[in-house]
């Protein structure tokens, strides 16, 4: 809920920007308002991830990809993310949201993200989501259908496969139960 009204003129905002193509970059400029903060006076590390969701909803609605989303009934969800900090952005600081599509598979898209201030990135993001629908997972071949094919040459880096693998957890429909490693009561 934090952020539901700046999601909402994200949305308005971007959909008079512009158009992009779904594999085009999207920059979107913002500045650091109070309630990104943490007591150090700097955008709290869980933040980074909220605003990024901004840079993300640029990106499709700038491509029109949230509208074609939004009638076919699918939502987008996070499946994993992995983020790398260099320096802490202030309160009141300018900075863009870089955005862009780095590839998909069978069962994700994935994003990378920068949050960059004077041409320097300040914090990097790698982000694996999902589409589901009613009916459940959307599949790779509709992705395609609606998104268009993706650029020549558009791979995955290797990593971003060892880094899905090594730290994804099971299905849903699978049990996935709690107990530590040598742990005692």
């Amino acid at each position: 809920m934090h952020l539901l009204l700046r999601t909402l003129l994200i949305l308005l905002r971007s959909a008079k920007r512009p158009p992009l193509s779904v594999w085009d970059s999207s920059s979107l400029t913002l500045r650091v308002l109070p309630t990104d903060i943490d007591i150090a006076m700097h955008v709290n590390n869980g933040m980074y991830f909220s605003l990024m969701d901004l840079g993300r909803f640029d990106l499709m609605v700038r491509s029109g990809t949230w509208q074609k989303m939004r009638r076919r009934g699918w939502s987008p969800v996070a499946a994993g993310e992995t983020i790398a900090f260099r320096r802490s952005l202030q309160l009141w600081q300018q900075y863009t949201i870089e955005t862009r599509i780095i590839g998909l598979d069978a069962k994700a898209i994935y994003f990378e993200q920068r949050m960059v201030v004077g041409g320097e990135i300040y914090a990097r993001a790698y982000i694996a989501t999902r589409l589901v629908s009613k009916a459940g997972p959307v599949t790779q071949e509709e992705i395609l259908a609606e998104f268009g094919q993706p650029p020549a040459g558009l791979e995955l880096p290797e990593w971003i496969h060892d880094w899905r693998q090594n730290t994804a957890l099971p299905g849903a429909r699978r049990p996935a139960p709690h107990a530590w490693a040598g742990h005692r009561a």
